[in-house]
């Protein structure tokens, strides 16, 4: 396991990636006393924080935002496949350096993860969730990053800010939705499911039976908490990504517009148009 850490602020970010091919466990342990959110990008992994004779674990945590507060006392132990390497960014602050931190970023804490500012335990877990496809992409950037030096720490600084503010951001509508939090759980399955398959996505009557979910309630509470329709939800993250294939991958407009589940070109490259404002012909001009 490979763990590169780097201290912004009063933040301690960890990098973590383990090697290809290759199961691994590790553990590691912090020094003091942290709050932490832990953003899972990749990995088959199985995660367990023993404390004393108490444990806490987490199974196949690909997609998770995971956040706790954990002293010296408590032991991380990761158990990664080797078929799917583990891709893990970690932001952790110390509890003593709450009050420090820039932007209000400490009164945030406060009173978003409450329970972690306050602990009654070594170890207390906080809320965790299915994270945005835009999240997951901030975790992507930071595992490709080719920046040293001085640019990296820019970069980094940014990065980690922007995942904290989705973070919290995703908390704050929690808090504020009278969704149960089983259900809650559902929606977030229901939108990962939607990312993993922009090209050839379920029918609602399908993600509702995936999600256990019936379609009433997910139509209903997947707009409530996340601000779209399910299927307007689907044609922005195509739009998105046939913007990123485009702009990077080198494809054509029709394989894109293949690629990201769109069978007619001309529907393909008016829906860009409305919510780009050119043409996807137009990007590489």
């Amino acid at each position: 396991m490979t763990r590169d850490i780097i201290d912004i602020n009063d933040f301690t970010i960890l990098v973590e990636v383990s090697p290809e091919n290759q199961a691994v466990v590790d553990s590691c342990q912090f020094d003091e006393p942290v709050i932490a959110v832990a953003f899972y990008g990749e990995g088959d992994v199985n995660l367990v924080m023993k404390y004393g004779d108490k444990e806490k674990a987490y199974h196949n945590t690909k997609g998770m935002a995971i956040s706790f507060y954990a002293d010296s006392i408590v032991d991380c132990i990761h158990t990664v496949s080797a078929k799917h390497p583990l891709e893990c960014v970690l932001i952790a602050t110390a509890v003593r350096n709450l009050k420090n931190l820039p932007n209000q970023e400490g009164e945030i804490f406060s009173e978003l993860l409450h329970q972690l500012v306050h602990p009654k335990d070594h170890y207390v877990e906080g809320p965790r969730f299915l994270m945005t496809p835009e999240m997951l992409q901030i975790v992507k950037q930071v595992m490709a990053i080719e920046y040293e030096g001085k640019t990296k720490m820019m970069f980094f600084r940014s990065q980690m800010t922007t995942l904290l503010s989705h973070f919290f951001g995703q908390l704050a509508k929690m808090n504020e939705s009278n969704i149960r939090e089983e259900e809650r759980q559902k929606l977030f399955e229901a939108k990962e499911i939607l990312h993993s398959n922009l090209e050839s996505p379920p029918s609602l009557s399908e993600l509702s039976r995936q999600i256990g979910l019936n379609s009433f309630k997910l139509k209903k509470n997947f707009k409530e908490l996340f601000g779209l329709p399910v299927f307007k939800y689907l044609q922005n993250e195509r739009l998105k990504k046939a913007h990123d294939l485009l702009r990077n991958q080198g494809l054509t407009v029709q394989e894109v517009a293949w690629d990201v589940g769109y069978d007619s070109l001309s529907s393909f490259s008016n829906a860009f148009a409305k919510k780009f404002g050119y043409r996807p012909s137009e990007i590489r001009q």
